[in-house]
């Protein structure tokens, strides 16, 4: 079956067709709010919503003639029901549910993380069942073993700050533009890693559950204390080295935690998936740490790393080819845990 697929889950509008008998993504597209949002310095959820109300249908049409598909050709209908903005994810399951209504097709409600977690299954070589995953983003950050689709076991979570989001605070205490965490990740490469060590939070205890939000109150102590003049001629500089040490700190601890997830799983490949994935220094560290276990890491292609339609497409086709589909009514949640989701 061709999958039209719908995600609004924040402040990106994505949409994509799947072709499940060909295995392949036949067109996708993302619309970015960034600059809508860059004047606030964060996403405003009602400017998000109005954005989504404005830019979904025209991306559908955009989408279809991409992939050279009519209404017709379409066999089912994916759309993104949380957790998220619930004003955004009203816009695109309203949309998507009245596509499917129209055409006469099925339509499934898709969880936005566990579209994140599979989209490594897009690449050429995707991973093979069963495999830890790392899901890290704005809101969320997650260590789960993978069985298969909708068999998911929880190993750890942020107990406060997911790590995108610590990313994002701490680079608004430093001056930097929306969105935060690639503008740090870009001023960290200039840093010196050797002039700050901040501290690796819930490494020195058992257990897989991670706490970002004393790491970005360290680096508020650690600018106002090295940096007592904002006009200093070395006050950039030091703003790059606080950037490079917040950002160790950050990579070695989901390093740390990645490598007790694999050697408590047995598992032998872990998939990372999510905005933060897309960090250079993470995608290294990881690489080196699992090749040293004699793993395999997997990850999507950076375009596919943060919120897309792409990865709804694909979870949706899952769950469709199970028969998995919504009444006519529809409803979206900000709140849904992942483990609860039924197995395909």
């Amino acid at each position: 079956m061709r999958v039209l697929a719908i995600e609004t889950s924040c402040d990106e509008t994505g949409v994509a067709v799947y072709d499940g008998a060909a295995g392949r993504l036949l067109a996708h597209a993302v619309h970015s709010q960034v600059a809508l949002h860059a004047e606030y310095g964060g996403v405003v959820p009602e400017l998000a919503s109005r954005d989504h109300v404005r830019k979904t249908l025209p991306l559908v049409t955009e989408v279809m003639r991409r992939a050279g598909v009519e209404s017709g050709g379409i066999q089912g209908v994916a759309y993104t029901a949380g957790p998220g903005l619930v004003g955004a994810l009203l816009v695109g399951a309203a949309v998507a549910r009245s596509l499917a209504w129209a055409w006469g097709v099925p339509a499934v409600a898709v969880h936005h993380m566990e579209g994140h977690l599979l989209a490594p299954m897009l690449e050429p070589e995707p991973p093979a069942f069963p495999f830890v995953a790392l899901l890290v983003s704005g809101g969320h950050t997650q260590l789960v073993h993978v069985e298969g689709v909708g068999r998911y076991r929880m190993l750890g979570e942020s107990v406060d700050d997911a790590a995108g989001e610590a990313f994002d605070k701490t680079a608004k205490l430093l001056g930097l533009p929306y969105p935060g965490g690639p503008a740090l990740a870009r001023l960290a490469e200039q840093g010196d890693p050797r002039r700050f060590r901040f501290p690796r939070p819930m490494t020195d205890r058992p257990g897989l559950d991670f706490s970002f939000s004393g790491l970005k109150t360290f680096a508020l102590t650690t600018l106002r204390q090295s940096i007592p003049d904002p006009d200093a001629a070395d006050a950039a500089q030091t703003r790059a080295d606080i950037a490079r040490a917040f950002e160790d700190a950050v990579v070695d601890t989901l390093l740390i935690k990645c490598r007790r997830a694999v050697e408590a799983t047995g598992a032998r490949t872990i998939v990372m998936a999510g905005g933060v994935s897309a960090n250079r220094r993470l995608r290294e560290r990881i690489d080196g740490a699992m090749a040293d276990l004699g793993c395999r890491a997997a990850y999507p292609r950076l375009e596919l790393c943060t919120d897309n339609g792409a990865m709804i497409a694909y979870a949706g086709y899952q769950r469709l080819r199970a028969g998995q589909h919504e009444p006519l009514g529809f409803g979206v949640r900000a709140r849904w845990p992942m483990e609860n989701l039924p197995a395909c």
